[in-house]
């Protein structure tokens, strides 16, 4: 089924100016085309249509993977009257009784948390293989880094960001790129997220927590509601 997604404004995550009532067509997984809305929907009729407010802009990485998802427990709400609705670490966390499926409830909270905040993959080497198993359910992706990155941990990939475009983990493609075997390759995958903010600027200065949608290869997996 085509999908066509469409904001006030679309943001590519380079160097193309952005697109005021910009869309986004998905087929399946991949991107289709990136254009005025207008001119999408006149070419695809009968494409269901999502209207979103603010900015749809590429995916985000947040490059502190494993501090969020290895170095933290990520509280069940069952548990917020004794633990909080925090993440715990240091002293906090070595006082829990952690176990391989408490990790993997913790990542998988974790990971909805993420999502809540446009992030689409984690930087830095995961070693637990629940919390692992989480990351890949969930679509995301995981990227090499370095060295462990600079500034304080945050659910926020845009908390030390100069720009978006240091934050998305790619830009938006022109088309999507499809295989002869219809699977789409990584550029053209159909991975982004909606922020309800006007511009660039509102966004860098309000933070990911404006998030209001999150598609991973295709799929709707965070709608605020």
């Amino acid at each position: 089924m085509l999908t066509i997604h469409a904001a006030d404004l679309l943001v590519t995550g380079d160097r193309r100016p952005s697109l005021p009532g910009g869309a986004v067509l998905v087929d399946g997984r991949a991107i289709a085309a990136v254009g005025p809305y207008e001119e999408l929907a006149a070419a695809h009729p009968t494409a269901r249509v999502r209207r979103w407010p603010g900015l749809l802009t590429p995916g985000l990485l947040n490059p502190y993977g494993p501090e969020l998802l290895e170095h933290a427990y990520h509280p069940d709400p069952r548990e917020a009257d004794e633990l909080g609705t925090e993440p715990l670490t240091g002293e906090a966390l070595a006082a829990l009784a952690m176990t391989d499926a408490r990790w993997g409830a913790s990542a998988r909270r974790g990971v909805q948390r993420m999502l809540a905040h446009g992030t689409v993959a984690v930087a830095g080497e995961l070693g637990r293989p629940a919390v692992l198993d989480a990351v890949r359910r969930a679509g995301m992706a995981t990227e090499p880094r370095l060295a462990p990155p600079a500034g304080r941990t945050s659910l926020d990939p845009l908390a030390s960001a100069r720009s978006l475009a240091e934050a998305v983990i790619r830009p938006l493609p022109s088309a999507g790129v499809a295989t002869s075997t219809g699977v789409a390759t990584s550029a053209g995958v159909a991975t982004f997220a909606v922020f309800d903010v006007p511009d660039e600027a509102t966004l860098l200065e309000r933070g990911a927590a404006t998030c209001v949608a999150t598609v991973v290869a295709g799929r709707l997996v965070h709608r605020r509601r």
